[in-house]
């Protein structure tokens, strides 16, 4: 992979885009995702990628592009009625619906169908046919939250002089564990978090001049072959997370951010 040489200023937040994966088929959420994405699969009464964008729109983002792969209809479909889904309105026969409130969110929304097979990669890849003059954006996956300062995250990026820029995070451990305290006691710690570690936490900032240096090749995969070639190169920054951080892989996941959210304790909620 060449190594591109000019580096970008800051802009504006409201200009960068938000570069969202929604291609996978989540197999391992196969109880969900038969019928829908997995961005769509919810949290309470929304999809999760309606969480992700929040998080990001509350930041000051307003533009947003979806890399759409398996059931990416389904996901154009939910954008397009969106005003009905979000807002009271009244019907009349022959008439179009009279809203009596509007959607919130003023975002900006483009739809990039990029194959039902392509890795990551492959998909961000495409970018480069609709990213012309922007020099940076976001990315992330359309199956995790987090109450990340995306401001820091930048800051980091532009400090560092960054190609790419990836938020790490400790690891949960899948299960609890028991330690013995005091005269032979014992204690039980449910999903401890590994804190000598990082790993991938979804969240980036890349300078757009990355996507000319990367192959054409659909099947190409950004976190087996592009990451370790920027850490190689040491082109790869990492910014630390160490605030609440949770992807959505299985039903298990999901139950534990539904609970979450129905119980009002949802940490990733920083609208």
């Amino acid at each position: 992979m060449k190594k591109p040489s000019s580096r970008s200023k800051k802009p504006s937040v409201r200009d960068i885009p938000v570069v969202i994966l929604c291609g996978g088929k989540g197999t391992r959420l196969r109880e969900e995702t038969l019928n829908i994405p997995k961005p769509l699969v919810s949290i309470g009464e929304r999809p999760i990628l309606w969480h992700i964008m929040k998080i990001y729109y509350a930041q000051g983002f307003r533009r947003f592009i979806l890399l759409l792969g398996y059931k990416g209809e389904k996901i154009k479909e939910y954008f397009l009625n969106y005003p009905y889904y979000s807002s009271s309105f009244t019907l009349k026969p022959g008439r179009s619906p009279l809203f009596h409130t509007k959607p919130e969110e003023k975002w900006e929304i483009t739809f990039l169908d990029t194959g039902l097979e392509t890795q990551t990669g492959g998909r961000i890849k495409q970018l480069e046919k609709i990213l012309k003059k922007e020099k940076s954006f976001m990315l992330t996956y359309g199956d995790g939250v987090a109450n990340i300062d995306l401001a820091q995250t930048l800051r980091s990026h532009i400090a560092n002089k960054s190609l790419v820029t990836m938020t790490g995070v400790p690891p949960l451990a899948r299960f609890g564990e028991i330690r013995e305290g005091e005269q032979g006691s014992w204690r039980f710690f449910e999903k401890p978090v590994a804190s000598d570690i990082l790993i991938n936490g979804g969240f980036f900032v890349i300078e757009t001049r990355l996507l000319k240096a990367m192959s054409e090749d659909p099947l190409l995969n950004f976190e087996s072959d592009v990451l370790p070639e920027l850490a190689r190169t040491d082109d790869l920054n990492i910014c630390a997370h160490t605030g609440y951080w949770q992807c959505m892989d299985t039903l298990r996941d999901s139950e534990t951010l539904n609970t979450l959210w129905e119980n009002k304790k949802s940490p990733w909620k920083i609208w």
